[in-house]
């Protein structure tokens, strides 16, 4: 590989930004893609299908042959409220293969004994979002059924273009939320990707069962991008 293409992966991958590098099966150039880079003629498709599916493969386009080597970010769960909730979603996020973080300002709450083997910050989510920016590969979940703590993130993810946004609590809390969030500027269009009550509709009652339905909400989003039109990746990126 070209030292300087190596060097450019490396940057896109600690700033988990998705790339590929192309390299023509012909003559052996590499050249490295980012996801929104502009993709002229009938390769251009061929490339977006790649960004949403994950997968590596070759392309033949006009004659020529060309391996596309996907390198795309680890998902990231983002869980916003050290509740029991939480506690039972960890171990279940870890198995599925998700980074998963919890934000939670409530110190009584967001303890290492409660979450022993999770990225845990004991501060206000809009502090830590700052430092560590949501991206379309990170998913995002509020539990803390306190507005205080929940919109400020949710607003951030909606802005982030995250590829999941779920929020607990009735269609009624709801409905309360969505004003909150309009009056914090975001439009109809953005809010209505929450999903809300959160989680898929599998009946859940316990905190375990309700972990159950998020993490297979946020498996089932995740995995749907390869599903979206090719124009969609473009407009997230």
């Amino acid at each position: 590989m070209d030292p300087f293409c190596l060097k450019k992966l490396n940057e896109e991958r600690r700033a988990r930004r998705a790339a590929i590098l192309l390299t023509d099966i012909g003559d052996g150039r590499d050249r490295v893609i980012r996801q929104g880079d502009p993709i002229a003629g009938a390769l251009g498709p061929a490339v977006r299908t790649a960004f949403l599916s994950g997968r590596s493969g070759i392309a033949d386009v006009d004659g020529r042959s060309f391996f596309l080597n996907v390198h795309l970010p680890p998902p990231r769960l983002v869980v916003i409220g050290a509740v029991h909730i939480s506690q039972a979603l960890a171990p279940m996020a870890k198995v599925a293969g998700y980074d998963m973080e919890i934000i939670d300002p409530r110190t009584a709450f967001a303890t290492q004994e409660r979450f022993p083997d999770v990225v845990l910050h004991a501060e206000w989510p809009q502090d830590v979002l700052e430092a560590r920016p949501l991206d379309p590969y990170t998913g995002v979940a509020a539990v803390t059924h306190d507005p205080k703590i929940d919109d400020p993130a949710l607003a951030a993810a909606l802005t982030s273009g995250c590829f999941y946004v779920g929020a607990l609590g009735s269609r009624k809390t709801h409905a309360k939320r969505v004003e909150r969030l309009k009056l914090l500027g975001l439009a109809d269009e953005q809010i209505s990707r929450i999903s809300a009550p959160i989680g898929l509709d599998i009946g859940a009652a316990s905190p375990a069962e309700i972990a159950v339905a998020i993490i297979a909400e946020v498996v089932k989003t995740f995995r749907a991008r390869e599903l979206q039109p090719l124009q969609q990746l473009d407009r997230t990126a």
